[in-house]
């Protein structure tokens, strides 16, 4: 991971729903220990507030559900030679099944677009994304289990050097030219993923997965940490979504 990645990533905790609360956390401590108890009253409240906030399952599927419903699964039916799966996260640890190598949402976008690939005759897969703290790409071990669900080798492109998704996109422009193509990635990633391929002059075709919106409109729910961890990930594409306009 480059300089620039690690301090992107260092920032971004700090403005996600947990490194958020944990600063406010941190700031009302530190006044606690200076003796300014109006003050240390303040930023405890304020992070005990948000803490409660993102961890609402109502709260918490409103942020998701304004990043997916953008778009809706890929149901056309033209024919198209390419489809990009975006990388996710993994690991490379020996002691577990190929099953457990991709994290949730690499595994799904994998299914998404294997199905995809064996619904659309002469259709080929492209792969992207980095190896991370390992010494095996995600492109590489999104193509293993791709393989393993009976995708033929010759059918397959795999990139391991791109760290994000604007670096993916510049790829894809090398292999799909101005042609359409389906495009896989998680649902609440899809939105910011359409504007940085629409930016480098492509044309992709969404085929979102990995829906995390929940279809219970119940208020009275009680805070869980699966609430927390759809608000984080809504809140990294929202700040996403800012900075590619800031840029």
């Amino acid at each position: 991971m480059h300089l620039g990645l690690f301090i992107k990533h260092f920032f971004s905790f700090f403005v996600e729903p947990l490194g958020f609360v944990m600063t406010l956390f941190a700031v009302g401590i530190f006044f606690l220990l200076k003796e300014k108890v109006k003050m240390a009253k303040i930023f405890l409240s304020v992070g005990l507030f948000f803490l409660f906030l993102f961890s609402y399952p109502s709260f918490a599927d409103f942020l998701v559900k304004g990043l997916e419903n953008s778009y809706q699964k890929y149901s056309a039916s033209q024919k198209i030679k390419y489809i990009h799966v975006l990388g996710s996260g993994h690991n490379t640890d020996p002691l577990q099944p190929l099953s457990s190598h991709l994290d949730a949402a690499a595994t799904k976008r994998v299914l998404e677009g294997v199905l995809l690939y064996k619904k659309i005759p002469h259709s080929k897969l492209i792969f992207t994304g980095y190896a991370g703290k390992t010494d095996v790409s995600t492109a590489q071990m999104n193509a293993n289990l791709a393989l393993a669900l009976g995708v033929k080798k010759e059918d397959i492109i795999i990139n391991g050097r791109p760290e994000d998704t604007r670096d993916e996109a510049a790829f894809c422009k090398t292999i799909v030219g101005d042609k359409p193509f389906i495009l896989v990635t998680s649902a609440t990633h899809m939105h910011r993923a359409m504007k940085l391929f629409q930016m480098q002059g492509l044309h992709p075709l969404p085929a979102p997965t990995n829906f995390y919106r929940d279809n219970q409109d119940s208020l009275f729910q009680s805070p869980v940490p699966e609430a927390l961890l759809k608000s984080k990930i809504a809140m990294h594409e929202y700040i996403g979504i800012l900075w590619s306009k800031i840029r």
